[in-house]
């Protein structure tokens, strides 16, 4: 499958906008937000969103249409963050995750970065498999899920 994956700047505000309220809607469980919450933000707020200094957004395209997102934000006092990774249930399973999770390592080595980190919710199996196959490892951290304590998220991280 021809997978086609952009990096989106300021300009690209209302096609963040969408892909990120289509993953909302379609998995709301993988997710530190919520789509009720997302959906009263502002025209400005998801320009904001879009800065140069607010990190890596970007959209994986098939022939098929938009296929999944994926972004990376750089704290001021921790490792540079992946987070909004989401893949359309038609590309699942395609390369289409692959993609992503390389473009995001790619900006992060171009940025210069000594490593990257994210979240994975325990129970999500194919999304740790898909980390560990791009180097992540896990921390030995978690914490509690926001949306649900009684799932267990867990820190990885992949050393650039």
């Amino acid at each position: 499958m021809s997978v086609d994956v952009q990096r989106l700047g300021p300009a690209d505000w209302q096609l963040w906008r969408g892909v990120r309220l289509a993953a909302l809607a379609d998995a709301p469980e993988a997710f530190g937000s919520s789509l009720d919450k997302e959906q009263g933000y502002t025209d400005e707020q998801w320009r904001a969103w879009m800065a140069p200094d607010r990190g890596l957004k970007a959209v994986a395209r098939t022939p098929g249409g938009t296929a999944g997102v994926i972004g990376v934000w750089v704290p001021d006092d921790s490792d540079p963050e992946v987070y909004s990774m989401w893949v359309h249930p038609h590309s699942r399973g395609t390369g289409v995750g692959d993609r992503l999770v390389s473009e995001a390592l790619a900006w992060a080595g171009e940025q210069r970065l000594e490593a990257v980190m994210l979240w994975v919710v325990g129970d999500n199996a194919a999304a740790r498999r898909l980390y560990e196959r791009h180097g992540f490892e896990a921390t030995g951290e978690s914490q509690p899920y926001p949306r649900d304590p009684a799932r267990i998220e867990y820190v990885m991280r992949r050393t650039l």
